[in-house]
């Protein structure tokens, strides 16, 4: 990463040295911070000095902390509302990433903003689930036959729904990777292994070493890196917050290796440390499941270090924009086999040629 972003991964991992930053360095790290979605996150990492910070600075970060929490309680009551609708269906319903954050008040919830609520239910209960959604006042966005075939075939989940009135999106997922990907895990594991919401008796969350497992999933299978560097907090949040157990770490190394997510959990382990000196124990990250040799790392540190610098100007080199396509194309790679991937980009290209 340039030096330019050096104070916004500063403050990330050592809060009060914002306590410091001048005027310049303040102007420049707002500005890095918005672009990442992580200025209601500087808010809550300053919590406890906000007001000794700058004037003009608190009233940012306490903004974005208000947009924050109006979002966390907008969700908790949409949890209401999903709750009453899916009441008569049978079978689990697993929040997952920002949802489960705001609902059980997690460790990456402290600021952060997000725009959908994420669902997992076993894939037989899908037809249930979208048919209660659906009388609850939830519908599916517009999509053309390809796009329909595209997420009910080969995807994880169903097209993205809205509701008419309160105009809330909301993914429904039978899976945390799609179903023509590469690489295979087993959702029914997760499902069953969830944990108990009391507050919203209809749904759960992922044990501790499957959130860190799904979120690791989602970052290292995305294309879309705007918001990577704000993913990859949330893992930093989310190995803080149970790394302190010592028996954390066998569990979620054993897990890993169960789900068949040695891989994105080895990217999570090395990019948390490299970028926000996550804490992980000595032989952790040797211990991985499906670590790769010391020669892959090189080139994975060439695509995803400048890709966790990309929402930003001030913090993008020159090699930013062939890594972020490069990510995006692997990305589809994970997603489809070639004979599914081609079609299917030569598709989204004359789609958009012709929008």
């Amino acid at each position: 990463m340039k030096p330019a972003c050096g104070a916004l991964l500063l403050a990330l991992r050592e809060p009060e040295v914002m306590l410091d930053f001048d005027a310049e360095t303040w102007d420049r790290v707002v500005r890095q911070a918005r672009a990442a979605g992580l200025l209601g996150r500087l808010g809550a990492l300053a919590a406890d000095f906000a007001e000794r910070l700058p004037f003009a600075v608190r009233h940012y970060l306490e903004a974005a902390l208000g947009v924050a929490e109006q979002q966390r309680r907008a969700v908790r009551w949409e949890l209401k509302h999903l709750g009453a609708a899916l009441r008569d269906s049978e079978g689990p319903v697993v929040l997952l990433k920002g949802a489960a954050y705001a609902a059980a008040d997690l460790a990456p919830a402290a600021g952060r903003t997000f725009t959908d609520i994420d669902l997992l239910v076993p894939r037989a209960q899908l037809g249930a689930t979208e048919s209660a959604l659906m009388l609850g006042g939830w519908i599916t966005s517009p999509h053309d036959a390809y796009d329909l075939r595209y997420y009910r075939e080969w995807m994880h989940e169903l097209p993205p729904m809205r509701h008419i009135r309160r105009l809330t999106w909301l993914d429904v997922h039978h899976n945390i990777l799609p179903e023509s990907a590469r690489r295979k895990t087993q959702p029914a594991l997760i499902l069953a292994a969830s944990l108990p919401l009391p507050e919203f008796p209809r749904f759960s969350i992922p044990e501790p070493a499957d959130q860190v497992l799904h979120s690791a999933t989602h970052l290292f299978h995305e294309g879309e890196w705007q918001h990577g560097l704000r993913d990859l907090v949330d893992l930093d949040a989310l190995l803080r917050a149970y790394g302190g157990d010592a028996a954390f770490w066998p569990r979620l190394l054993a897990r890993a290796e169960t789900l068949n997510l040695g891989r994105p959990l080895y990217y999570a382990l090395r990019y948390a440390r490299r970028v926000l000196r996550t804490p992980i124990p000595d032989g952790v990250e040797a211990a991985c499941p499906e670590r790769p040799g010391p020669l892959a790392t090189v080139p994975l540190d060439a695509l995803f270090l400048p890709a966790f610098a990309s929402a930003h100007a001030d913090c993008r080199s020159a090699f930013s924009g062939i890594a972020a396509f490069a990510l995006y194309v692997r990305s589809h790679r994970l997603r489809m086999p070639a004979h599914l991937l081609i079609p299917h980009l030569l598709h989204k290209a004359f789609k958009s040629d012709n929008a």
